[in-house]
């Protein structure tokens, strides 16, 4: 008479093997899509939509309406504008750099400076930035501002300016914004 141990006459039970040599669709890190629960209950459990419609009948004379529409209900874009306008009272109150073409913008105030190209941007705060760099270039119409950061790495942006007369006057914008926010350690 011979016994195994751990042997059973049933098979084991677990969760199905996943992985590219049983599925070959299956890319590691991206999940399944979850499995849509079943409606619990049937047809006949659920009561018609005419017994709902029985029972919170609408009078006659009154129109039906989910909230008031007046001035004590808030819209949905009053805190945006609210929050818009507080930027830019803030913004008002020192000396603001902002130069844009149709791919890049940038915007210096007192919170930072804050870089944009397509659909790319970042943003530094003052304390973030070890140099602000401008070069404007001898022939075209590209001015370049390099935002230059403590662990060695810039951050270079070119814009497009519509004449090469530009570039003076953001030279002086930028730097009424640097001696106002920037402060060298």
């Amino acid at each position: 008479m011979e016994q195994r141990i751990g042997s059973s006459s049933k098979p084991l039970e677990g969760e199905p093997v996943k992985g590219a040599g049983f599925d070959p669709a299956f890319i590691p890190g991206i999940t399944a899509p979850a499995a849509v629960p079943a409606q619990a209950g049937s047809e006949d459990d659920a009561e018609p939509q005419d017994a709902v419609a029985q029972a919170a009948p609408a009078t006659a004379g009154e129109p039906e309406s989910e909230a008031p529409a007046g001035p004590d209900r808030p819209s949905d874009e009053a805190p945006a504008d609210e929050a818009e306008q507080a930027d830019d009272e803030d913004a008002a109150d020192g000396p603001v750099f902002e130069a844009a073409d149709r791919r890049a913008r940038i915007v210096a105030d007192r919170k930072g400076v804050r870089l944009r190209l397509d659909e790319e941007s970042c943003e530094f705060r003052w304390d973030e930035i070890a140099a602000v760099e401008t070069e404007s270039p001898r022939f075209g119409k590209r001015f370049t501002i390099t935002v230059h950061t403590p662990d060695r790495r810039w951050y270079p942006i070119e814009i497009e300016a519509a004449a090469r007369a530009r570039f003076q006057e953001w030279d002086e914008q930028l730097d009424a914004v640097l001696d106002a926010y920037f402060e060298e350690a």
